[in-house]
């Protein structure tokens, strides 16, 4: 019996994990368990997000949402919901939904961000998330990738299950996806040129 050998994309990422590697996975990870872990994790490395206090949501396989309170840090001198507020938190939900689906292993950073502001918002904003591409096809790749979500963002009803949501605003983003490791290796083939550079000199 002949053994399978590996196809370059998969043997690109056999690079062994460090400790410090082993413990961002941990803590990527449990950034998306439950929103007790978010906030602590948002507390350390994103404090905006944490005074915001966005909250997200997984209904279920195909349906995200994330709720953006109506607090005073979030609201403008009128007593609506600022517009940056509105469009900064757009960044997280997209992000958040994102990296929950393609997990610990890749980094994910938005490459654009458009949002279209419809109406004023006076009550907590629902961001409710629309994918326009197969995470999971694009995971199978192995490679870095870009990802497009929309996100559909209305007020908040006052009484649940009552009224019609107002839709206050949309935003379209583009996300990079990269697999971690892929980062790493290009360190090193960065580190290895620079050696192979000053012993040619």
């Amino acid at each position: 019996m002949t053994a399978t050998p590996a196809t370059p994309e998969k043997a690109q990422f056999k690079s062994k994990q460090s400790l410090m590697d082993r413990a961002e996975s941990f803590v990527s990870k449990l950034s998306t368990r439950n929103n007790f872990w978010h906030r602590v994790c948002s507390f350390i490395w994103l404090p905006y997000a944490f005074r915001s206090g966005i909250k997200m949501k997984r209904i279920d396989a195909q349906t995200f949402t994330a709720i953006l309170p109506f607090k005073r840090f979030n609201r403008n001198w009128y007593n609506a919901m600022a517009g940056a507020s509105l469009l900064a938190n757009s960044e997280i939900a997209g992000g958040m939904y994102l990296f929950s689906n393609v997990g610990k292993d890749y980094t994910v950073v938005c490459k654009r961000l458009e949002y279209k502001f419809m109406r004023p918002c006076f009550g907590p904003a629902v961001y409710k998330v629309v994918p326009l591409q197969d995470v999971d096809e694009l995971k199978a790749t192995g490679a870095e990738f870009n990802f497009d979500v929309r996100l559909n963002i209305y007020q908040g009803l006052a009484v649940p299950g009552k009224g019609r949501e107002k839709r206050v605003g949309r935003c379209e983003a583009t996300f990079h996806v990269t697999p971690k490791l892929q980062h790493k290796d290009k360190a090193l083939r960065g580190e290895d040129g620079a050696k192979v550079e000053g012993a040619s000199e």
